[in-house]
């Protein structure tokens, strides 16, 4: 691990030990936001980590931006970090200012479409985004649009636009935002440069859920073991049981391949390649988020299900977040589709080329 990983992983980490206990989930659920932990991840710069120095930020790879999210799924925090890093990596790549205080973006699923219009003084957005994380906490969005065949990037006040309000199994807000007639100024959009596009948006997007979900998967593994050496039955804890050790064996293999995917997606994205590397870890990731979770709640049997147990904060969020960006069936059918491309003579280089899977947006 670098010395600034190390530095921002231990940052983030005493942040929410501190600030992020399961009160603080549990009242996120409830409509509170936790403000003193948002201010706190403020102060020490970690939603603006992707952003260059020159805006602000701490100008860190991907790998790294990462790592400090796994932290965040570990401890399940309850705020729209991946979205505000997100939005500032749309916004500094455009051109356009970065505002204090959560963030968001969309669309953020694959069949949504935002267009824009030019008007006398700006543009005018038409279409309607679903799902989108913290639409109506954030004050700002960060919107990929169409503008006839080119691609364009917004910065817009959520407050103008119409948003219905919703949230997804693990309890976070996820919104439909209706952008119809909402005007912007033409200092607040941009056109987006090469590389910048929903496609763009959606890939690392879900380089955030492959984050997030590993952190859940290392909380559900950890509170696993540590109940399987509490729970006594029969006269011995239950992790003597071989059953049990069994399932601490299957799920211990899942979190290494989850660790293995998250790394190596990192490492392709700070290489500018990385979208089949993408592809990979969010389905292995998802698969393992899906195994993880069966798998602590047999070992935990009654209590995991119930409120007062934290089990659900990982694995509520585990089901919700291997949906989000694509699920593995959407990114295991894309890597598919080029890679058959490819043909039996491009599969076995595709698969050993140490400079990634050599697939195209």
């Amino acid at each position: 691990m670098s010395e600034m990983k190390s530095m921002l992983v231990n940052t983030v980490e005493r942040l929410l030990q501190d600030l992020c206990p399961p009160e603080t989930v549990n009242g996120a659920e409830k409509g509170e936001w936790p403000a003193k932990l948002w201010d706190a991840l403020e102060d020490a710069g970690l939603p603006r980590a992707w952003l260059s120095e020159e805006a602000g930020g701490s100008g860190v790879g991907v790998g790294d931006v990462l790592a400090v999210l796994r932290a965040a799924g570990r401890f399940a925090a309850p705020v729209p970090l991946a979205e505000t890093l997100l939005a500032g990596w749309l916004l500094e790549a455009a051109g356009l200012r970065i505002p204090d205080g959560p963030l968001s973006v969309a669309p953020v699923t694959v069949e949504d479409r935002i267009a824009f219009r030019r008007t006398a003084n700006g543009w005018q957005l038409s279409g309607t985004a679903r799902h989108v994380p913290w639409g109506a906490a954030a004050g700002y969005l960060a919107v990929v649009a169409r503008a006839g065949n080119k691609t364009r990037v917004a910065l817009v006040e959520s407050s103008r636009c119409r948003i219905t309000q919703g949230k997804n199994l693990a309890g976070e807000p996820r919104d439909t935002v209706n952008f119809d007639g909402v005007t912007v100024l033409a200092g607040n959009a941009a056109e987006a440069p090469a590389g910048i596009s929903q496609a763009a948006l959606w890939q690392r997007g879900a380089l955030t859920r492959v984050a997030l979900m590993t952190g859940a998967i290392e909380k559900a593994m950890d509170l696993s073991l540590r109940y399987a050496n509490d729970r006594v039955q029969f006269g011995k804890p239950i992790g003597k049981f071989q059953a049990v050790q069994q399932q601490l064996a299957l799920m211990s293999g899942e979190v290494a391949a989850a660790l293995v995917a998250t790394d190596a997606s990192g490492q392709a994205a700070d290489r500018a390649r990385g979208l089949g590397e993408t592809a990979c870890a969010k389905t292995r990731v998802g698969e393992a988020a899906g195994v993880v979770a069966a798998l602590a709640h047999q070992i935990h049997a009654a209590i995991g299900v119930t409120y007062e147990h934290t089990l659900h904060h990982s694995t509520r969020r585990l089901w919700s977040w291997r949906e989000e960006f694509g699920a593995e069936a959407d990114w295991a059918g894309y890597l598919g589709h080029w890679i058959a491309r490819l043909g039996p003579d491009g599969l076995w280089p595709a698969m050993t080329s140490p400079a990634g899977i050599p697939v195209k947006a």
